[in-house]
């Protein structure tokens, strides 16, 4: 998911480069929620990780 991001973003970024406004400012968009997307995700599996802790090999 962070791929697409960052796949978003070089868009945005090449869009604004170019002078399409429209088309950089939404994929600005997306890539700002997808990067949000993925950090709650991370936090979460993070979290979840952290609450279980590690279990010995059965």
């Amino acid at each position: 998911m962070l791929s697409w991001a960052i796949t978003f973003l070089i868009i945005a970024l090449i869009a604004g480069v170019l002078g399409f406004g429209g088309i950089a400012s939404t994929s600005a968009g997306i890539a700002q929620i997808l990067f949000v997307v993925f950090l709650v995700l991370f936090l979460a599996s993070l979290l979840f990780g952290v609450v279980r802790g590690r279990r010995p090999p059965v």
